[in-house]
């Protein structure tokens, strides 16, 4: 059953990718044609992603729903818990997906499918390939279950915003490279230029990017609340100073400080951006680095 899961939450993921690039392609082939590079072209002559159609929309749907089937199954099969790297990947891309599903109701976020449809077709498959997981005893209870789906909500808003930081810091360089380059271009951007093109404008995408960080800000707060308090539950002690900790709280400081200068001085740019990267960074060696280091290259089980 878990195969043929596997198989169509890839299927779903991939075509719509596939779709998404092929629709992208037509889309820049006039104004190449007509000598004009979309970098430099007009307002209205920039070529346009197209936007999610109902049927794009109900299938990615459809793929979000058995992605998640599949998390369920594969990460809690008869009331254990199996879990990883892979599958922690696999659930950030996931909740990054169903983020983008629903913004695009409210957002132009064309573009951003072109990126995070193949990256969660490849996250989904990642648990065939790298299942070394321990199997938890304490699955069943309550709190920690509810620490884990804070915690892999919080990853996956996360996620998502990096996703966003780095996207901004490659149109933030191509628009200086515009400013200097622009009586020079010889017709011919190739791909990456016309993707970027398709993207939301900035401003958008900064809107979204400190939305989605100050709602993952508040999840991290409840998934270090919660995991204190199922620490306590478990072993009589309410913090457990290691890796896992250090790293969770050093990331939860640091996009505290990104959201305090924001309000504060409206801080923003290359600077704001490059800090998000390090805190999701952060944030990432706390718990799915340093599984996959114990996992793959250690060979050893962690809780």
């Amino acid at each position: 059953m878990n195969i043929v899961l596997y198989a169509l939450t890839a299927l779903l993921y991939g075509g719509l990718a596939v779709a998404g690039w092929r629709a992208h392609r037509h889309t820049v082939v006039e104004p190449v044609l007509a000598g004009v590079p979309a970098s430099i072209a007009p307002v209205e002559s920039k070529p346009k992603t197209p936007g999610m159609g109902a049927t794009t929309r109900a299938l990615l749907l459809i793929a979000l729903l058995v992605h998640g089937v599949l998390l369920h199954t594969t990460i809690f099969p008869q009331n254990a818990m199996i879990f990883g790297f892979a599958f922690a990947l696999s659930a950030m891309f996931w909740l990054g997906a169903g983020i983008y599903w629903i913004e695009s109701f409210f957002f132009p976020l064309n573009g951003l499918r072109l990126l995070v449809l193949p990256l969660a077709c490849i996250a989904s498959l990642m648990p065939l390939v790298f299942g070394g997981v321990r199997v938890l005893s304490y699955s069943a209870a309550p709190m920690f279950k509810l620490h884990f789906l804070i915690a892999n909500i919080a990853y996956g808003l996360f996620a998502i915003a990096a996703l966003h930081a780095i996207l901004m810091l490659m149109l933030e360089r191509r628009l200086q490279c515009m400013r200097g380059l622009a009586t020079r271009h010889t017709g011919n951007d190739g791909w990456l230029s016309s993707w970027l093109d398709a993207l939301p404008p900035l401003l958008t995408l900064e809107k979204l990017l400190f939305r989605l960080i100050g709602a993952g800000f508040v999840l991290l707060t409840l998934t270090l609340v919660s995991g204190i308090a199922f620490n306590e539950q478990l072993v009589d002690r309410a913090l457990r100073f290691d890796h896992k900790t250090v790293f969770a709280f050093l990331s939860w400081l640091m996009f505290g400080a990104l959201l305090t200068a924001r309000r504060i001085s409206g801080w923003r740019g290359r600077a704001a951006l490059r800090w998000v990267l390090a805190s999701f960074v952060a944030l990432l060696l706390a718990y799915v680095g340093s599984r996959f280091v114990f996992e793959v290259l250690l060979h050893r089980a962690v809780v």
